[in-house]
């Protein structure tokens, strides 16, 4: 049996490069093998905490891209030599939701890199639930996979845009610079925004952030966001507010900053524990402020965050500031979680 290398989770704390055998396909399955996997915040926490879903051992890392190494028998839409980029979600295509075309809300949903394994190892067996579902996407035969590996953050920003219908001219407030936030405001500035004001509390971060596009940044740790937001926006606020980072104020920023009629994300979940947040819901009341959740992606909006990436729409190469090799993955975990930089990829 031939053999791989993987970084496998065996519990908080403890994730092993082990070797393993390369995964057996069946007939209506395929093998990919990995040649970049990118670091989540959420593979950052499953590391740190463990995940309900995460049982070990797993090999963990969800955001993917690479080469078909193998097709299995049944399979003519696919062949050896491909590049392409998989989309971890795998949907089951017959609940109310799917059949609504929101596949993010699926009641029977599997995550690659969650209960099934994932992409921080050479090769990764893509189920023929999956390949059946289109999870894995064809890229041109051009494509850069370094940069086509951080397309499934970048589905998910285009996702929470679909509520926000940003249009030319508008000004944009990002809460948190993180790679989340300067996909935002890469994104806001690709639909025309003029007004982008970025806010975070690291300036080292806010600055490599702030290169993806955003006009104006606002160091919270030292001024007043909303203050600052007030004498950007002469008084009136933002159009489209985004808290973008795991903070309950900033989802309070966010709404305290928003002009009449305007929209707020909450794109990020906080933190367990600090979920129940009290936020000025008269203040959404009298000015007709619209609040929006955002959660996942469709594997429709994989397809255009491809395209934005490899079209330099998007920039990857000021959002991917580091790469680190599987060997070093725990290096690399842990810069995440110092907010070093702004996107880590693994390169296997």
């Amino acid at each position: 049996m031939k053999k791989m290398k993987a970084a496998v989770f065996y519990g908080p704390e403890d994730l092993r490069i082990e070797e393993r055998d390369i995964p057996v396909i069946e007939e209506d399955e395929i093998l990919i093998k990995v040649e970049y996997c990118a670091i989540c915040g959420t593979d950052v926490r499953i590391y740190f905490n463990g995940q309900a879903n995460v049982i070990p051992p797993r090999i963990i890392g969800h955001e993917i891209s690479g080469i078909i190494e193998e097709v299995g028998a049944n399979i003519t839409n696919y062949k050896k030599g491909e590049k392409v980029l998989l989309a971890p979600m795998i949907a089951c295509g017959k609940c109310e939701y799917c059949l609504n075309g929101n596949s993010n809300m699926c009641e029977n949903q599997s995550i690659i890199g969650y209960e099934i394994d994932g992409g921080f190892a050479e090769y990764v067996k893509v189920p023929s639930a999956a390949v059946n579902g289109g999870n894995i996407i064809k890229l041109d035969d051009n494509a850069n996979l370094l940069n086509s590996s951080i397309a499934e953050p970048l589905s998910c920003v285009i996702n929470g845009h679909k509520y926000l219908n940003i249009e030319l001219g508008d000004s944009v407030l990002i809460i948190g610079a993180g790679p989340i936030g300067a996909m935002h405001a890469a994104l806001s500035k690709a639909k025309g925004a003029t007004k982008i004001i970025l806010a975070d509390i690291q300036k080292d971060r806010l600055e490599l952030a702030a290169q993806c596009g955003a006009n104006y940044t606002i160091d919270s740790s030292k001024e007043d966001l909303i203050e600052k937001v007030n004498e950007i926006t002469n008084g009136k606020g933002v159009d489209v507010a985004i808290a973008a980072c795991s903070a309950p104020i900033a989802q309070n920023q966010a709404i305290e900053a928003t002009r009449k009629c305007g929209k707020v994300s909450f794109f990020a979940g906080l933190p367990k524990g600090s979920s129940i947040n009290s936020i000025n819901t008269n203040r959404a009341h009298y000015k007709e402020i619209s609040i929006f959740g955002a959660f996942g992606s469709t594997i429709p909006q994989h397809v255009t965050a491809t395209e934005l990436l490899n079209n330099n729409i998007v920039d990857a190469n000021k959002l991917i500031t580091d790469v680190v090799s599987l060997d070093n993955i725990i290096e690399g975990i842990k810069k995440v979680r110092s907010s070093k930089g702004i996107k880590t990829v693994v390169k296997m």
